[in-house]
């Protein structure tokens, strides 16, 4: 999954239960991004994700994994 997807099916799960899904160009590193979901935060790497590094996302945004 790259991490345009992974953005695109956070917003939807966001639009479904009132949240939103922030994006911060600025709060990673390089081609790290920083994102959002309510009050919990994460860094998403560019390129491709494998499912292992979408779960850990997952986990720490607070989104379970079979919603998406």
């Amino acid at each position: 999954m790259k991490r345009e997807q992974l953005f695109s099916a956070l917003r939807r799960w966001c639009r479904k239960n009132g949240m939103a899904l922030e994006v911060d160009t600025l709060g990673g590193k390089g081609s790290h991004v920083k994102i959002h979901v309510g009050g919990r935060a994460t860094i998403v790497k560019a390129g491709e994700l494998s499912p292992v590094y979408v779960e850990v996302i997952l986990k720490q945004l607070g989104v379970p994994k079979d919603s998406i």
